[in-house]
């Protein structure tokens, strides 16, 4: 017997495509959640590009069959669009005028008439509203795991002495089939002699040598940057890695990740001529209330949202730092640097830049996919996000995605991860990001 999922309408403004995701089962939905959508079409943000996603695909099911009787779509599942139903269950115990309940009462309706029914919502209140009525509620794409679950992108790996002698000998450490199980490509390694783990190397499993490789030395430190622990030493070996074109930053405020992605990037772009040009951005979503309409032109009104980009511009432009550059507005006026809102960025094709997208963690699965097929030929993309501090009503720690491009890519040969751990802001940030 096939089940049957009502979908709520911020499952369709999060994921147009959602339609299709329910393998070989019917999706119904009310009449009331076309209605809300259309209500969203003519917006300018990703909600109104979904909805009228959402509308130019149904559309193209109308005109294959009835929908209030089910189309059937590609994956061999179905799709009923009906008017909305009333049960008798529901009484006068809720309010029929709200969307969120016409939602609910169509599901407890085909509930009655017998069918197995999961209200999918992304809406928490409306999830707990069908419970107390006896209706199978479930997040979309919603993932059962913590934090500490997700890859991290490094790991110990014990050795005999005489591998590690070796390793430090021949910049090169072979690894047997037998134990490259579980080993992702680009994954950094804690090569440490078994028995004593005070005698570690620092190195990077590469896929097609199969072996682990050092890291890429950092002498003079890079833009007046130094790593100041094991993670920063990764994450910036992945930043300057040519070979690597996708990298995801992954830590609490403070950890230093927008800082040494820019540093990497001024260094690749500016002082190396790896690439073109380097590209910051970041999403336009304020934390808290929002402050309304900003005054000025359009650089005016961006200033506030991209303000931490130019706080750690800031800062690597101090004194001493920088070889050879005093200004970055001097590059920015040169088009050597550009930082701008993701806002921009669709429909674009990017080729030959040092692209970093800062706080990727409030941005959806869809929107990150939409950033990395913007990259053309020769272009390096960085994500860096705190995964604790997401601003986005629908997504969470691990239903993210900056989590979801981690999970999906973590096996591709020019992908790399690092987790940041330590916090080097600022003893203050440190207490604060710990304890409170």
């Amino acid at each position: 017997m096939s089940k049957t999922f009502v979908l709520d309408t911020n499952v369709l403004l999060f994921d147009p495509l959602a339609i299709f995701k329910f393998d070989e089962n019917k999706v119904y939905i009310p009449l009331i959640v076309v209605e809300e959508v259309d209500r969203f079409k003519k917006d300018q943000n990703e909600n109104g590009r979904n909805a009228r996603h959402f509308s130019r695909l149904v559309d193209d099911l109308r005109g294959q069959g009835s929908l209030t009787q089910g189309v059937k779509l590609e994956n061999g599942g179905s799709l009923i669009i009906s008017v909305d139903k009333t049960p008798k269950a529901i009484n006068d115990a809720v309010d029929l005028s709200m969307p969120d309940n016409k939602i609910l009462a169509s599901a407890i309706f085909l509930h009655e008439a017998g069918e197995e029914v999961t209200l999918v919502s992304k809406d928490i209140n409306l999830r707990l509203k069908a419970d107390v009525f006896g209706i199978k509620a479930e997040d979309y794409g919603k993932k059962d795991v913590s934090l500490d679950e997700i890859y991290t992108g490094q790991r110990l790996y014990e050795v005999s002495a005489d591998d590690v002698t070796a390793f430090e000998k021949e910049r090169f450490l072979p690894i047997e089939d037998a134990k490259m199980e579980g080993i992702y490509p680009n994954e950094y390694l804690i090569v440490c002699e078994k028995g004593n783990d005070r005698r570690r190397a620092l190195g990077r499993y590469n896929h097609s040598k199969k072996g682990v490789v050092p890291l890429i030395p950092m002498r003079e430190g890079v833009w007046g940057i130094y790593p100041k622990n094991m993670e920063q030493q990764f994450a910036l070996d992945a930043l300057l890695n040519e070979e690597i074109k996708l990298v995801t930053l992954v830590g609490k405020a403070g950890t230093g990740k927008t800082l040494l992605a820019i540093a990497a990037g001024l260094e690749m772009a500016i002082g190396r001529e790896k690439f073109n040009r380097l590209l910051v951005s970041r999403p336009v979503q304020p934390m808290g209330r929002d402050l309304g309409f900003l005054p000025g032109d359009v650089n005016e009104k961006l200033g506030p949202w991209m303000q931490p980009i130019f706080d750690n511009m800031d800062f690597l432009f101090g004194v001493h730092r920088g070889p050879g550059t005093h200004n970055y507005d001097e590059l920015i006026n040169e088009g050597l640097l550009h930082i701008e809102p993701l806002t921009y960025i669709r429909g674009r094709s990017i080729a030959g830049q040092y692209l970093i997208v800062d706080e990727a963690q409030n941005l959806s699965p869809h929107e990150v996919k939409t950033i990395i097929t913007r990259a053309g030929e020769g272009t390096k993309i960085i994500l860096t996000g705190d995964c604790h501090q997401i601003d986005s009503p629908y997504l969470d720690e691990v239903n993210n995605g900056l989590i979801y491009c981690l999970d999906r890519l973590k096996s591709e040969d020019i992908v790399s991860h690092t987790v940041l751990k330590v916090g080097e802001r600022s003893a203050l940030s440190e207490v604060a990001s710990k304890y409170l």
